[in-house]
């Protein structure tokens, strides 16, 4: 009876250990399919996102003196929103704009300004955070904790883009409004916090903040950004995670996009059923400012496409750069906000799936 006890055991072990190899087997293909998305896929989804028609500029600032830059594209109520930055030589100051019909564009007013003796007094460029990411969906803005938030480019130097610039967060009861969000007292996010690595420890520039109900980092909040490091003089795509949209810490040491040279920046984040897409765009790795798209399965690990740009330089109005994606479906189309520079100065343009100049 020992024997057999003992035969029964041993077997028993050797069972658990097969197991827990299988088992370790299939987490490394899972970890494998995260990090690597096929070729196919990525060809897949290129023929999905592509914008091969540009309609051409949708919208200029009322004060065409003023430069205007990074659209954010919403909806409420079945009205389409835009936030937007505008510089004016002094800093970045967040307006808002509205439309019917994704074409025509109409400014609303300011929901950012500059305020004396603050640690942003004079740089406040706003993102709105958790939009509604999946694919051809509601965009909708959702709330948390009964309010609106806004993330933001913040500092107190004049110039653009000038002095030591970290990441604000903003609030709102409401959300389509021209009235001023309540601010943060301090950066939630900056070059100096001890978290910070090479390549982000000396400017962060602009952030997407988005919310994974999966909560594949273990965390239901997701900030990615591009900054700038020490050793690094070049931008890349970074990520940091929080659970109350106030603390945020680092979830990499390394960027999660980046050429070692040149800029990646501006992320969003497109769900395409079970896949994420993150537009943004690339400048001077090779000529110009072009926008460009990478896939993850588990919205760390990027696969980037190798081929096309998804919008480059061609037209007068965006001979110079074409770049700060904002990509939507909408009933069937895809359309491609971007921050066009060239004969027209710096305003916002769009290409889609389809030509709808017809």
């Amino acid at each position: 009876m020992n024997c057999l006890k003992t035969f029964s055991l041993f077997s028993l072990l050797i069972f658990h250990l097969l197991v827990a190899a299988q088992n370790k087997k299939f987490s490394a293909i899972n970890n494998s399919n995260a990090a690597n998305v096929s070729s196919d896929t990525m060809e897949n989804i290129y023929n999905e996102i592509k914008t091969p028609y540009k309609y051409g500029i949708v919208f200029k600032h009322p004060d065409s003196t003023k430069l205007m830059d990074s659209p954010t594209i919403f909806n409420k109520n079945g009205i389409w929103y835009m936030t937007y930055i505008v510089f004016d030589g002094k800093g970045y100051e967040t307006w808002i704009a509205q439309s019917k019909d994704l074409l025509n564009w109409k400014s609303i007013g300011k929901i950012l300004s500059f305020s004396p003796n603050t640690w942003d007094a004079n740089q406040k460029a706003g993102y709105m955070s958790l939009v509604d990411i999946n694919w051809g969906g509601t965009y909708a803005v959702e709330k948390f904790k009964n309010k609106y938030w806004m993330s933001y480019l913040g500092g107190k130097t004049v110039g653009y883009e000038a002095g030591v610039l970290g990441v604000g967060m903003a609030t709102n009861a409401t959300l389509t409004k021209a009235e001023e969000w309540r601010t943060t007292t301090s950066p939630i996010l900056q070059p100096s916090d001890l978290d910070a690595s090479w390549f982000d420890n000396q400017i962060i520039y602009k952030s997407l903040v988005i919310r994974d109900k999966k909560q594949l980092t273990g965390h239901p909040f997701i900030m990615y950004y591009n900054a700038k490091g020490d050793t690094a003089k070049y931008e890349s795509i970074g990520m940091a995670v929080s659970d109350d949209m106030i603390s945020w810490k680092r979830y990499a040491t390394n960027p999660l996009v980046t050429k070692y040279k040149g800029i990646c920046g501006d992320a969003q984040i497109a769900k395409i059923n079970q896949l994420y897409v993150l537009f943004y765009f690339g400048a001077f790795w090779k000529p110009g400012a072009f926008e460009r798209f990478a896939c993850s399965y588990d919205l760390v690990n990027w696969t980037e496409w190798k081929g096309a740009d998804l919008v480059a330089p061609s037209e007068p109005y965006d001979e110079q750069y074409a770049h700060k994606p904002w990509v939507i479906k909408y009933k069937g189309i895809v359309y491609h906000f971007y921050t066009a520079v060239g004969k027209e100065g710096r305003v916002l343009a769009l290409a889609a799936s389809k030509d709808l100049k017809k």
